[in-house]
């Protein structure tokens, strides 16, 4: 049974959180695990961003197949559900033809490198996404593009494991300027007020890789 679960964002871990943080029944990190070590060992999941750049630089990096927390997951999470994302192509190509490749689609690949290394593939659902908007649009956001990965796997974990404590780290809601953050750091506060999260810390996590 899961009764603690870690989301552990790439910013900056307080002091004393690896124990902590190891000490969980299940611990989920992002992309290439930038804050593994300060933030201790443990990973069960890597929840990947698997369309535009960042998973064609994960994918084409032997550092990030040989990472070792990439190494000790057992599973790899796609947040970006394909039907999703080749939805948005269109759409995008009129309000941010910048983002050209945002919507390239490497699910299969993230597929393909699970079934080589032993790991279970999940790809989370576009109605999770689709209820993130919704519950976003509450506090009013400036135009955005999508949802950050962590609020995706926030959802997710919120929604299959209702009964577990839910703890975040690493998180400060800032980083790409096409994810809604201010709207994300407001939904968080109100399922902290709730009890369905607590904060390990409040250090700012800070991304200059674009849709993490």
């Amino acid at each position: 049974m899961v009764s603690k679960i870690m989301i552990v964002g790439n910013g900056e871990i307080g002091e004393g959180a690896a124990g902590v943080i190891d000490a969980a029944d299940f611990v989920i990190r992002f992309n290439d695990c930038r804050s593994y070590g300060a933030s201790g060992g443990r990973t069960d999941a890597v929840a990947v961003c698997n369309t535009g750049r960042p998973a064609k630089a994960m994918l084409g990096s032997e550092q990030w197949r040989t990472h070792p927390g990439v190494v000790s997951a057992s599973e790899i999470w796609s947040v970006r559900d394909p039907e999703k994302f080749g939805a948005l192509r269109a759409p995008l190509a009129v309000s941010h033809p910048e983002l050209d490749d945002f919507c390239d689609d490497y699910t299969d690949a993230f597929s393909a490198f699970c079934a080589e290394t032993g790991k279970t593939h999940l790809v989370i659902d576009k109605v999770v996404h689709e209820v993130v908007d919704a519950e976003l649009s509450a506090y009013d956001p400036a135009p955005y593009v999508v949802p950050s990965s962590g609020m995706i796997v926030i959802a997710e974990m919120l929604n299959k494991f209702a009964d577990a404590e839910v703890v975040l780290a690493g998180f400060g809601h800032a980083g790409w300027e096409w994810h809604p953050f201010a709207a994300e750091r407001q939904l968080v506060d109100t399922y902290v007020a709730a009890g369905r999260i607590t904060r390990l810390d409040g250090k700012m996590i800070v991304s200059s890789s674009y849709g993490a």
